[in-house]
């Protein structure tokens, strides 16, 4: 009688429910090719940030028009902490939008990234 062995890879495990960022503001380093482009081609970053998300692609060009604090910026990060349901305020994504703006963007985009990996779920315990 022929064993049949099956080998499982460990997978990484994604909490998509979480109430918190899946990465901290300054967790550049974790994706150092998304800052980079955000850095050094920030309005195409944000435009595929937003089309990412699900909104208008040029829908971050109107942050030119805000004044001192980016409506646009300010609204996507609000939306997106409603729709995947993570703590915080309004008052901190404003400050948040208004001084660190690249920083902020950053985190938005790999949050879509995180949230848009499948999760593998097993019946049987590790």
């Amino acid at each position: 009688m022929a064993t049949k062995t099956v080998i499982e890879q460990p997978q990484s495990v994604i909490v998509q429910n979480s109430q918190e960022w899946g990465s901290g503001l300054f967790d550049c380093f974790d994706d150092l090719g998304t800052c980079c482009f955000a850095y050094w081609c920030f309005p195409c970053f944000a435009c595929m940030t937003s089309r990412d998300f699900g909104e208008h692609l040029c829908l971050p060009m109107l942050d030119w028009f805000g004044g001192c604090v980016p409506p646009i910026t300010l609204s996507l990060r609000v939306l997106m902490r409603h729709r995947y349901g993570i703590k915080g305020s309004i008052p901190m994504d404003c400050v948040l939008s208004s001084f660190c703006f690249i920083c902020a963007w950053c985190q938005m985009s790999r949050e879509i990234q995180m949230r848009k990996l499948p999760v593998v779920t097993s019946s049987h315990p590790p």
